[in-house]
């Protein structure tokens, strides 16, 4: 990681929290963050969190979180996501969905990108709901832009299907429990 993280501070937006200047390089990611984020949090939709660099303010990265799961549907047939059931639910009672959290977006400012601060936003994530377990949650999952699936595959990250392979989003998923080794 080539940021001082000791210079990097988070805070959740609210309600009238609005971010001044922030730019990615995508364009939907930059107009989320610079305006809808304190309308998706007011509608209970998503919670977003802007890492600062404490010295300058500046806004270096944000991510959204809202509740999840995987689901039956989200499997091309029965038998795929019994395959996925028994993998990760070796005995126990066979349920519809199983909790996540989504990572809705995630994005490091062009003036940051490289420094390692996509790694460790998803490493505070991974952390908060590995420690913290408050309401159940077994997985983290994301729906990552084609050009961003490497990075999650890199983080311990995998394909919940094979049916939306060379789409432009693929569904991922990272497995809580795997940690527990």
């Amino acid at each position: 990681m080539d940021f001082n993280t000791d210079k990097i501070s988070y805070r959740r937006l609210g309600i009238g929290d609005y971010v001044k200047t922030f730019d990615c390089g995508d364009e939907d990611l930059n107009h989320f963050i610079l305006n809808d984020a304190p309308l998706y949090y007011q509608a209970r939709l998503s919670t977003s969190y802007v890492l600062e660099d404490t010295e300058t303010s500046e806004v270096i990265g944000y991510f959204s979180l809202a509740h999840d799961r995987i689901s039956l549907t989200d499997f091309p047939s029965n038998s795929s996501y019994n395959r996925f059931r028994k993998q990760y639910f070796a005995q126990g009672k066979m349920f519809r969905s199983y909790p996540a959290i989504k990572i809705c977006r995630l994005a490091t400012s062009l003036n940051h990108q490289g420094e390692g601060i996509g790694t460790l936003i998803v490493n505070m994530i991974i952390s908060s709901y590995q420690q913290d377990n408050r309401a159940g949650c077994r997985f983290i999952t994301v729906d990552a832009y084609a050009n961003a699936i490497p990075f999650y595959l890199n983080r311990g990250f995998f394909p919940l299907s094979k049916e939306d392979a060379g789409a432009d989003t693929r569904l991922l998923f990272f497995d809580l429990k795997q940690l527990e080794a």
